[in-house]
Protein backbone atom coordinates (compact mmCIF):
# COMPACT_ATOMS: atom_id res chain seq x y z
CA UNK A 1 0.00 0.00 0.00
CA UNK A 2 1.10 3.76 -0.95
CA UNK A 3 -0.06 5.63 2.37
CA UNK A 4 0.97 8.87 0.58
CA UNK A 5 -1.82 8.20 -1.78
CA UNK A 6 -5.49 9.82 -1.59
CA UNK A 7 -7.36 7.64 -3.62
CA UNK A 8 -10.93 7.74 -2.62
CA UNK A 9 -10.68 10.91 -0.52
CA UNK A 10 -13.18 13.88 -1.68
CA UNK A 11 -13.42 17.59 -1.12
CA UNK A 12 -16.72 19.78 -2.73
CA UNK A 13 -16.12 19.39 -6.13
CA UNK A 14 -13.61 16.54 -6.45
CA UNK A 15 -12.97 13.04 -6.39
CA UNK A 16 -9.13 11.66 -5.90
CA UNK A 17 -8.17 8.40 -8.02
CA UNK A 18 -5.35 6.75 -9.40
CA UNK A 19 -3.76 7.44 -13.00
CA UNK A 20 -4.38 4.99 -15.02
CA UNK A 21 -2.72 4.10 -18.34
CA UNK A 22 -6.35 4.91 -20.00
CA UNK A 23 -5.21 8.20 -18.79
CA UNK A 24 -2.73 9.23 -21.52
CA UNK A 25 -4.64 10.98 -24.13
CA UNK A 26 -6.70 12.90 -21.97
CA UNK A 27 -3.04 14.17 -20.04
CA UNK A 28 -2.02 14.59 -23.07
CA UNK A 29 -3.69 17.85 -23.42
CA UNK A 30 -1.77 19.02 -20.66
CA UNK A 31 1.71 18.96 -22.44
CA UNK A 32 0.58 20.13 -25.66
CA UNK A 33 -0.34 23.57 -24.24
CA UNK A 34 2.96 25.54 -23.83
CA UNK A 35 2.06 27.26 -21.16
CA UNK A 36 1.53 24.06 -18.72
CA UNK A 37 5.30 23.09 -18.96
CA UNK A 38 6.87 26.80 -19.83
CA UNK A 39 8.61 26.99 -16.56
CA UNK A 40 10.54 23.50 -16.48
CA UNK A 41 13.53 23.19 -18.17
CA UNK A 42 14.76 19.79 -19.51
CA UNK A 43 11.75 18.10 -20.23
CA UNK A 44 11.43 16.62 -23.55
CA UNK A 45 10.28 18.99 -26.12
CA UNK A 46 7.90 16.42 -28.13
CA UNK A 47 4.30 16.73 -26.07
CA UNK A 48 4.13 12.57 -26.56
CA UNK A 49 7.61 12.07 -25.36
CA UNK A 50 6.91 14.31 -21.89
CA UNK A 51 3.68 12.95 -21.22
CA UNK A 52 4.82 9.50 -21.60
CA UNK A 53 7.94 10.78 -18.95
CA UNK A 54 5.18 11.89 -16.54
CA UNK A 55 3.46 8.66 -16.78
CA UNK A 56 6.62 6.64 -16.45
CA UNK A 57 7.53 8.64 -13.22
CA UNK A 58 3.89 8.16 -12.00
CA UNK A 59 3.70 4.54 -12.35
CA UNK A 60 7.33 4.26 -10.64
CA UNK A 61 6.06 6.42 -7.84
CA UNK A 62 3.19 4.15 -7.32
CA UNK A 63 4.89 0.78 -7.31
CA UNK A 64 7.98 2.21 -5.01
CA UNK A 65 5.97 3.70 -2.41
CA UNK A 66 7.00 7.42 -3.12
CA UNK A 67 3.60 8.77 -2.88
CA UNK A 68 2.00 10.40 -6.53
CA UNK A 69 -0.63 12.32 -7.83
CA UNK A 70 -4.04 11.45 -7.88
CA UNK A 71 -6.01 11.99 -10.94
CA UNK A 72 -8.68 15.34 -9.70
CA UNK A 73 -12.35 14.40 -11.21
CA UNK A 74 -15.34 16.55 -10.82
CA UNK A 75 -17.65 14.81 -9.34
CA UNK A 76 -21.02 16.11 -11.01
CA UNK A 77 -19.19 16.33 -14.36
CA UNK A 78 -16.95 12.85 -14.16
CA UNK A 79 -14.27 15.44 -16.26
CA UNK A 80 -10.87 14.48 -15.64
CA UNK A 81 -9.38 18.45 -14.06
CA UNK A 82 -6.36 18.02 -13.34
CA UNK A 83 -3.54 15.85 -10.69
CA UNK A 84 -2.60 16.79 -6.87
CA UNK A 85 -1.03 14.75 -4.56
CA UNK A 86 1.74 13.72 -1.97
CA UNK A 87 5.11 13.32 -3.46
CA UNK A 88 8.66 12.31 -1.85
CA UNK A 89 10.88 14.34 -3.18
CA UNK A 90 14.90 15.22 -2.24
CA UNK A 91 15.53 18.97 -2.41
CA UNK A 92 19.30 19.93 -1.47
CA UNK A 93 20.00 16.48 0.16
CA UNK A 94 16.93 16.15 2.05
CA UNK A 95 13.43 13.79 1.93
CA UNK A 96 10.86 16.10 1.67
CA UNK A 97 7.29 15.55 1.71
CA UNK A 98 5.91 17.63 -1.35
CA UNK A 99 2.50 18.81 -2.31
CA UNK A 100 2.38 18.90 -5.74
CA UNK A 101 -0.29 20.17 -8.45
CA UNK A 102 -1.14 20.69 -12.08
CA UNK A 103 -4.35 21.34 -13.78
CA UNK A 104 -5.66 21.24 -17.58
CA UNK A 105 -5.39 24.26 -18.87
CA UNK A 106 -8.92 24.65 -19.97
CA UNK A 107 -9.62 24.00 -15.50
CA UNK A 108 -7.13 26.83 -14.38
CA UNK A 109 -8.41 29.74 -12.18
CA UNK A 110 -11.24 28.21 -11.02
CA UNK A 111 -9.80 26.92 -7.43
CA UNK A 112 -9.44 23.74 -8.03
CA UNK A 113 -5.26 23.86 -7.93
CA UNK A 114 -6.32 25.11 -3.96
CA UNK A 115 -9.19 22.57 -3.68
CA UNK A 116 -6.93 19.62 -4.01
CA UNK A 117 -3.81 21.18 -2.20
CA UNK A 118 -5.48 21.89 0.71
CA UNK A 119 -7.28 18.35 0.61
CA UNK A 120 -3.31 16.87 0.56
CA UNK A 121 -2.39 19.33 3.57
CA UNK A 122 -5.36 17.75 5.57
CA UNK A 123 -4.55 14.48 4.90
CA UNK A 124 -1.16 14.91 5.96
CA UNK A 125 -2.03 15.99 8.87
CA UNK A 126 -4.33 14.23 9.60
CA UNK A 127 -2.49 10.42 9.00
CA UNK A 128 0.73 12.24 10.88
CA UNK A 129 2.95 11.37 7.67
CA UNK A 130 5.36 14.61 8.35
CA UNK A 131 6.15 17.36 10.30
CA UNK A 132 6.08 19.96 7.25
CA UNK A 133 5.03 19.78 3.82
CA UNK A 134 6.60 21.64 0.83
CA UNK A 135 5.64 22.67 -2.51
CA UNK A 136 8.33 23.07 -5.36
CA UNK A 137 7.59 25.68 -7.49
CA UNK A 138 9.54 27.36 -10.26
CA UNK A 139 10.69 31.04 -9.35
CA UNK A 140 8.42 32.47 -11.87
CA UNK A 141 5.35 30.78 -11.38
CA UNK A 142 3.11 32.82 -9.93
CA UNK A 143 -0.05 31.14 -10.37
CA UNK A 144 1.08 27.46 -7.93
CA UNK A 145 2.77 29.93 -6.02
CA UNK A 146 -0.59 32.09 -5.43
CA UNK A 147 -1.74 28.20 -4.74
CA UNK A 148 1.15 27.91 -1.98
CA UNK A 149 -0.06 30.96 -0.33
CA UNK A 150 -3.99 30.22 -0.44
CA UNK A 151 -3.04 26.72 1.28
CA UNK A 152 -1.23 28.50 4.04
CA UNK A 153 2.40 27.93 3.32
CA UNK A 154 4.94 30.57 3.38
CA UNK A 155 8.58 30.67 0.88
CA UNK A 156 11.23 28.92 3.03
CA UNK A 157 13.80 29.53 0.49
CA UNK A 158 15.01 29.27 -2.87
CA UNK A 159 17.20 26.66 -4.58
CA UNK A 160 17.72 25.62 -7.90
CA UNK A 161 15.52 22.04 -8.27
CA UNK A 162 15.96 19.44 -11.23
CA UNK A 163 18.47 22.50 -13.13
CA UNK A 164 15.12 24.45 -12.52
CA UNK A 165 15.32 27.88 -10.20
CA UNK A 166 12.56 27.10 -7.55
CA UNK A 167 10.88 28.55 -4.53
CA UNK A 168 10.12 25.95 -1.38
CA UNK A 169 7.01 27.06 0.05
CA UNK A 170 6.82 25.15 3.62
CA UNK A 171 3.99 24.97 6.17
CA UNK A 172 4.65 22.67 9.28
CA UNK A 173 1.92 20.79 10.89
Amino acid sequence: MNDYLLTGQETERLLFRKLEPTDFDTWLAFHQDPLSTAFWEGLPEDPVAACQQWFDKAFHRYDNKLGGMNVLVHKKTNEFIGQCGLLMQTVDGIQELEIGYSILPKHWRQGYATEAAKKCKAFAQEHRLTASLISIIHVDNIPSQKVAINNGMHLDKTTVYNENPSHIFRIRL
